[in-house]
């Protein structure tokens, strides 16, 4: 069958917005520009642009260098000539450093039993036994240094039972050479079993090429210690949290003095995401603040002066990643909830941008975009919270429109001028809706106190701060009160869940996605206990804790789903251990059971996240077709 056909009768038709408009497979084949670096001649940078094709469910890749005043631009096959230096090379060319999965402990059923080939049990003593979407084997990533003469390699970890680059996530920013060459720094939380699982204790190590001793170098703070850096002096600068088992704690650039750790943002209220050092000595970092993220400077204090932070940048947009630097020139990564990430220029003295790739703006150029406005609302303890307002293309205020009420994840995430290629709100603005998406308590960018106040409340303020947020924009006449819906994924989820018993009738319908349904199981099946520990206060058995008590029985959804009336169609990945499979089914059995118009919506090989393609648009065409029979 051919693809058009295939989409044709599968999928919804886009025909009638004839490309006026985004549309799903619009928005999932979008070319997807990545910064790599800046060339040894500081005039050019390289990026690669990758395209998805929906028929074959696949990615292809191509990789450019463009000169840094856009004039100049063509693709390469290997950037190698371009950038000679390579960062796992030792100073001195001798060295190189790699990573491998070690096999440590006996965990599959063919460790214990070899001669039973065919067995395929997992068997475990003790926590740690699954993380984001894969089961524990047995086997630790550890960092390799290679002589390059003899290719002899060293694992610089030897028998330990540790991870480094960090799961999930961790990469080659986990590993790094000192300026010498001399010695290896590398990332890793030192702990097992429920150790591992409760603690957020990672730490800096150094090891010593020419002794073979480690040394930890973060051995007294006791949260996240992550990203180590050095300038062109040898200054060692890294991100740092102060508190073990807080996930969103304050991340502050911390250097190394004399010995002892300096905290460089000690007294700015705020978060940092990336940093970057400059050849000047000063520091570059991305943070986000008021709905947005942006590049900031900090100059390196002297024993007598305090560091200095100036905020470069200023718009509707987020600068997401700092791709590098040539002399007053900057280039970073930036989007807008109406562009994918392109790349642009800084120039650092003058503070201005100036757009470098333009990879998708042909597309741009054919739709019609929504406009996106900011919109401050009185909460109900009398602070002003900002939201994002999303109009559909053409928007006619003498019109009245369906409206959909945003709940972010994380809880602590971020909500600024991020672009999604699921939680998309051009496509939903599209698709005819627009939508609100308040900065409720718990997020960064408004100050520490604003960011940290919901945890151990979730069924509380930022409750309210939602409600307010779609009371205030209902009082507008262009807004269709009888058809608001409500959305969201993983604490948005959550957040689905907890106002489909306490809306009072404002909404129409729900979408939850991974959202968390019973703490009790999911305390129980979720794999970072570090998380539902500090959040929650503690475990649902501690009956003298009533902070514990109330947020699993007060603050659980399932001990209210009595209240829901409402028809909800709940998303669940079969590979999302963090919120695991059986939060996804107990809602939309609940649902079921009492007669709730629902659906079930289930990728058996998706995690948290949903990355195949077809799939993606699949998730799409489901979440539109079901807004669209209750709100239009």
């Amino acid at each position: 069958m051919k693809y058009s056909l295939f989409f044709s009768v599968l999928f919804f038709s886009a025909s009638l917005f004839a490309q006026k408009v985004m549309t799903a497979e619009q928005l999932i084949e979008l070319n997807r520009v990545s910064g790599i670096g800046i060339t040894d001649d500081g005039e050019s940078v390289i990026y690669s642009v990758s395209k998805v094709d929906i028929a074959t469910n696949s990615k292809s890749s191509k990789t450019y260098v463009l000169s840094l005043d856009g004039e100049n631009g063509r693709e390469i096959k290997d950037y190698s000539d371009f950038i000679t230096r390579d960062s796992k090379v030792s100073p001195d060319g001798k060295y190189k450093l790699s990573t491998k999965a070690v096999k440590i402990e006996k965990v599959l059923g063919t460790d214990f039993y070899p001669e039973l080939t065919k067995s395929n049990v997992k068997i475990y003593t003790e926590l740690n036994y699954r993380h984001w979407d894969k089961w524990e084997d047995g086997t630790y990533n550890h960092v390799f240094v290679e002589h390059i003469s003899s290719g002899k390699k060293t694992d610089i970890m030897q028998g330990e039972p540790y991870h480094s680059p960090q799961k999930p996530f961790g990469g080659s920013e986990d590993y790094i050479w000192n300026n010498d060459g001399t010695k290896i720094l590398y990332v890793c939380k030192k702990k097992s079993g429920t150790a591992y699982a409760v603690s957020t204790n990672t730490d800096i190590y150094e090891y010593d090429l020419a002794t073979g001793k480690t040394k930890n170098l973060t051995e007294s703070n006791k949260g996240y210690d992550t990203q180590p850096a050095f300038s062109a002096e040898g200054q060692l600068a890294w991100l740092q949290m102060k508190r073990d088992g807080y996930e969103s704690d304050k991340n502050d650039i911390v250097i190394l003095r004399d010995g002892k750790m300096v905290n460089l943002t000690a007294h700015w209220d705020g978060t940092v995401n990336e940093f970057y050092w400059s050849k000047e000595n000063l520091i570059y970092f991305i943070a986000p603040i008021q709905g947005t993220v942006q590049l900031f400077s900090l100059t390196i204090p002297s024993k007598s002066h305090a560091p200095v932070i100036e905020q470069i940048t200023d718009g509707s947009f987020d600068v997401h990643h700092i791709v590098g630097q040539s002399k007053n020139t900057m280039v970073v990564s930036r989007r807008d909830m109406n562009h994918a990430p392109a790349l642009y220029t800084v120039n650092l003295k003058k503070e201005t941008m100036q757009q470098l790739t333009f990879e998708n703006d042909d597309i741009y150029s054919a739709l019609s975009l929504g406009k996106i406005e900011k919109r401050m609302t009185k909460t109900t303890d009398g602070k002003e919270m900002l939201s994002w307002v999303i109009y559909p293309p053409n928007f006619d205020p003498n019109k009245k429109y369906p409206t959909l009420l945003y709940c972010q994840g994380g809880p602590q995430g971020a909500l600024s001028q991020f672009y999604s290629y699921r939680w998309n709100f051009q496509l939903m603005a599209a698709n005819g809706y627009i939508v609100i998406a308040p900065n409720r308590r718990g997020m960064p960018g408004y100050g520490v106190e604003w960011n940290e106040q919901i945890s151990k409340d979730y069924g509380g303020q930022n409750m309210d701060d939602y409600l307010s947020a779609i009371d205030d924009i209902s009082k507008e006449s262009y807004v269709d009160t009888s058809k608001l819906g409500c959305i969201g994924a993983s604490y948005g989820g959550y957040s689905v869940f907890y106002l489909a018993a306490i809306h009072e009738n404002r909404f129409k319908t729900f979408i939850s996605h991974d959202g968390i349904f019973n703490w009790k199981s999911m305390y129980g099946t979720t794999e970072e206990l570090f998380f539902v520990n500090w959040d929650l206060g503690g475990a649902y058995w501690e009956k003298e804790n009533k902070i514990a008590k109330k947020s699993h029985t007060i603050f659980n959804p399932a001990e209210r789903v009595e209240g829901w009336n409402t028809p909800i169609m709940i998303i669940q990945g079969g590979k999302d251990f963090r919120v695991p499979i059986g939060q996804g089914l107990e809602a939309f059995q609940a649902a079921q059971l009492l007669g709730i118009e629902s659906k079930l919506l289930y990728f058996p090989e998706e995690n948290h996240w949903v990355l195949d393609y077809q799939n993606s648009l699949i998730w799409h065409t489901e979440f539109k077709n079901w807004l669209d029979k209750f709100l239009k």
